[in-house]
């Protein structure tokens, strides 16, 4: 089914020769639609100033349950290239994506360079795979190969400027995942399990050796039923886990019954802190970059679940 949706959304892209500068000159900058911030900000970082940058879904919005509006429809119409995660996360905008791609419009899954044999099944639909990869830095480095090659497709004039500024956030990328590497193992192994709202996180804790639960499925469509609240109360009992995350994009109604119904069995657990899950921190800050969402999540769980990491994070640069 993966490898269907890819054809049907790349192919128009391919076929059309995307912006062949003998056919007609790019105006600069020119507009780079992507639909979550994660990867728009991988666009901004890549494009610089040949590339205005334009994100469909803001901070704080799900994009499991987004439905695109009219404007959106114009903005990716009016695009030059279109980038989407894929793997079936904008799947109320699967529609208009194809609908794009068969404009001759150049359309891009960031996530297609990541070998199929990474990707963490979906427990939820059968023959679908886990689409928060960017949750693992080192995977995510793919989704900026993809932007860098197809930049320098669309606009092959700028193509070393294109892979000058790649291979500098790369590095940037790798520092952050070598922190995340060093801030988890910090925490006391009996510490070391990550209780959230939804399954965002399975990527993050295959990379960064953490234990994951979340109470929602890999969507935030699906609801969480009483046995499920009852079985990660019971986690938190046995285990004695003091610390639960609440998501920026998601309620915090089933976070709060599981800490109501550990206080019944005696068992005290706060909120550890709040988590940037599908969606980045405000734009303008740093939590609204990736490598500020990352470390900010990295530095929170840390510290939260008893581990070493400073207080404003990896280079200080985190929000009191």
């Amino acid at each position: 089914m993966r490898v269907c949706m890819m054809v049907l959304l790349v192919c128009g892209a391919v076929a059309c020769s995307p912006q062949d500068p003998q056919d007609e000159a790019l105006r600069y900058p020119y507009r780079v639609v992507s639909t979550t911030g994660m990867i728009g900000d991988l666009v901004r970082e890549v494009g610089g100033e040949q590339v205005e940058s334009v994100t469909l879904i803001g901070e704080g919005v799900d994009p499991h349950l987004y439905n695109p509006t009219r404007s959106d429809v114009a903005t990716l119409m009016a695009a030059d290239v279109v980038f989407y995660n894929g793997l079936q996360l904008e799947g109320r905008m699967t529609d208009v994506l194809i609908r794009v791609g068969r404009d001759g419009k150049p359309v891009y899954a960031v996530t297609d360079l990541i070998d199929e044999t990474y990707l963490m099944d979906s427990e939820e639909a059968e023959g679908y795979h886990d689409p928060h990869v960017w949750m693992d830095v080192g995977a995510w480095i793919k989704a900026l190969d993809v932007v860098t090659g197809a930049l320098s497709e669309v606009d092959p004039a700028h193509a070393d400027q294109y892979a000058s500024r790649a291979a500098a956030h790369r590095e940037r990328m790798e520092e952050l995942h070598d922190y995340a590497l060093r801030a988890i193992d910090t925490i006391p192994e009996r510490n070391r399990i990550l209780i959230t709202a939804h399954d965002a996180f399975n990527y993050f804790g295959r990379a960064y050796d953490i234990e994951v639960r979340g109470i929602q499925g890999l969507s935030t469509e699906s609801e969480a039923g009483l046995q499920d609240i009852n079985r990660l109360v019971d986690l938190l009992v046995e285990r004695n886990i003091g610390a639960v995350f609440v998501e920026t994009s998601v309620a915090e109604k089933n976070v709060r019954a599981l800490i109501e119904g550990a206080r019944s069995r005696g068992q005290t657990v706060r909120i550890g802190g709040t988590l940037f899950s599908d969606a980045m921190g405000e734009a303008g800050t740093y939590e609204g970059t990736y490598i500020g969402m990352i470390d900010h999540n990295v530095t929170t769980i840390t510290r939260a679940l008893g581990g070493e990491a400073p207080e404003r994070g990896l280079h200080g640069k985190l929000m009191e």
